[in-house]
């Protein structure tokens, strides 16, 4: 099993590729990025770039075809699948473009798959009342994805990210299916989410200019990671 020292961070990745057999080039090239504790990070690019590969190879859902990804200094795809599934599980929370919720679960158990999922057997029922408060959708929760809107479907999939209060929000397009007003709201409750529960947040968009309050901004370019700018 690989070791590397993070210092003060918690995920670091080093010298990522990937290539597909279908395609002639490297999706992505030599890739390298870490994360401290309570950072926001927005990497922006055009569709196409490899940012979306790279949000899947650092959260621990698509092996890299070489490089290493470490969590607390330990080599995540050297860990065995049952492992990798426990971190994914409980430390890293996933949010997509498209939302992926079931359309035959109410928003409560789209909400409470993961936990469902790990198989968890302490009492849930409270943490879901607060992020519902907290994401205005209290009044939703017994309603199927169908009956729901755009912006109430984003809310239900960043509860179940939250759920299992992990440590890293991983989010891919989170406002690309959405309108602006929604937009501003979703940016301001992951500012408030990070300030309030010191949530590591990765963010993949086309958007650069999301977030007002200080983060970390990189520009995914053919593959390669670049144009950081911290603290903007």
């Amino acid at each position: 099993m690989g070791v590397y020292s993070l210092t003060t961070g918690i995920l670091k990745a080093t010298g990522i590729t990937k290539k597909y057999s279908q395609v002639h080039k490297n999706v992505l090239e030599s890739t390298s990025f870490s994360i401290e504790a309570g950072s926001i990070h927005v990497i922006e690019g055009k569709s196409g770039s490899g940012k979306s590969t790279f949000l899947s190879i650092i959260g621990g859902m698509e092996y890299p075809s070489s490089g290493k990804v470490y969590y607390k200094n330990e080599s995540l795809y050297d860990l065995s699948d049952s492992k990798q599934a426990v971190i994914r599980g409980k430390k890293f929370g996933f949010i997509f473009q498209s939302f992926q919720l079931i359309p035959e679960l109410t928003a409560w158990e789209n909400i409470t798959l993961p936990l469902m999922l790990m198989k968890r057997t302490d009492r849930f029922e409270e943490r879901v009342k607060e992020l519902a408060v907290e994401l205005g959708i209290s009044s939703q929760l017994d309603k199927r994805p169908s009956f729901l809107s755009g912006g109430e479907q984003q809310r239900v999939a960043i509860a179940r990210a939250l759920i299992t209060e992990p440590e890293i929000i991983f989010a891919d397009e989170p406002t690309g299916n959405l309108d602006q007003t929604t937009t501003r709201s979703i940016i301001k409750l992951f500012t408030k989410l990070n300030k309030e529960k010191k949530l590591s947040i990765v963010i993949v968009t086309h958007e650069k200019n999301l977030f007002e309050a200080p983060h970390q901004l990189y520009t995914m370019k053919n593959g390669v990671l670049e144009g950081i700018d911290k603290n903007v």
